[in-house]
């Protein structure tokens, strides 16, 4: 724990290029060199770094510690990870304000600008061949889906300027379909009506549907702390008591509500999960 915080600490003082560039050091030093993961656990852990919005590098980083040391280790690993640059921006911000007029100081950023471009251009290009695939012939064929998605995004990111949320989660959902097609989908019946009952909504118990309010407004309402905190009360009323979810389905709805709003998406899942 005392390594990885030290090493967290370390590339939030050292690691210039932002996000791109720190994912690309973290898989150097973690993965390549000291081995203290392994490929499939980094490449896991970048999938749902990039699922969630927010800094891509520093949940990443909570995540390495997670995998390590749980809660203690994705807090240390974050806050290690967060607090240098959070001192060294206040303190540049305050050196800039003050000196901004001199040429000698616009001049040192405009070459930390110039220099950190080039590290965010091999790291972004050793992120294209880890989350896309290899330049060549063979694996542009194997990957052409992706590769498709890729050029798609940059062609609309560079005519927009900015970047297009909707486009990303229609790309991943769509690449989903293709790869690994839900069970309802393979269904002919419920093809002709997918959205209003290929899913089930409409076909539920209404004594099931109380209790599941009731559950919830209990939750609600005497259960203190935040979505980690909850996590024991819903697992010993959801899953014990009344078996709305499996153990399974427990656990991927915790993995799905973390990248959200908890307690609200863990409600939904769990009624929609009690129909079937």
């Amino acid at each position: 724990m005392r390594e990885i915080t030290l090493y967290f600490l370390k590339l939030g003082a050292w690691g210039f290029g932002g996000p791109v560039a720190l994912v690309g050091y973290m898989h150097r030093d973690l993965v390549e060199e000291r081995k203290w993961l392994s490929e499939e656990e980094y490449k896991e852990g970048l999938a749902l770094a990039q699922l969630a919005p927010g800094p891509l590098a520093a949940q990443l980083g909570i995540y390495i510690g997670f995998v390590h040391y749980r809660l203690l280790g994705a807090t240390l690993a974050g806050l290690a990870f967060v607090m240098p640059s959070f001192i060294m921006v206040v303190l540049l911000g305050m050196v800039y304000q003050s000196y901004s007029g001199l040429s000698w100081v616009q001049e040192v950023f405009y070459g930390v600008g110039a220099a950190v471009i080039g590290i965010i251009a091999i790291s972004a290009y050793k992120l294209t061949l880890k989350s896309v695939g290899k330049i060549n012939s063979s694996a542009m064929k194997a990957n052409w889906m992706l590769w498709l998605f890729y050029l798609i995004a940059i062609a609309v990111t560079i005519m927009t300027q900015q970047e297009q949320v909707l486009l990303f989660m229609a790309c991943g959902l769509l690449y989903m379909v293709v790869k690994v097609p839900p069970t309802w989908m393979k269904r002919r019946a419920s093809l002709p009506m997918l959205v209003a009952t290929g899913i089930g909504f409409w076909d539920y118990s209404k004594n099931t549907l109380i209790d599941i309010s009731l559950f919830f407004l209990k939750a609600g309402t005497f259960v203190f702390g935040s979505g980690l905190a909850i996590v024991p009360f819903l697992h010993s009323g959801v899953v014990n008591e009344y078996h709305w979810l499996s153990e399974a389905q427990f656990v991927d709805a915790v993995a799905v509500g973390s990248t959200v709003d908890f307690l609200t998406l863990f409600s939904v899942y769990s009624g929609i999960g009690s129909v079937f």
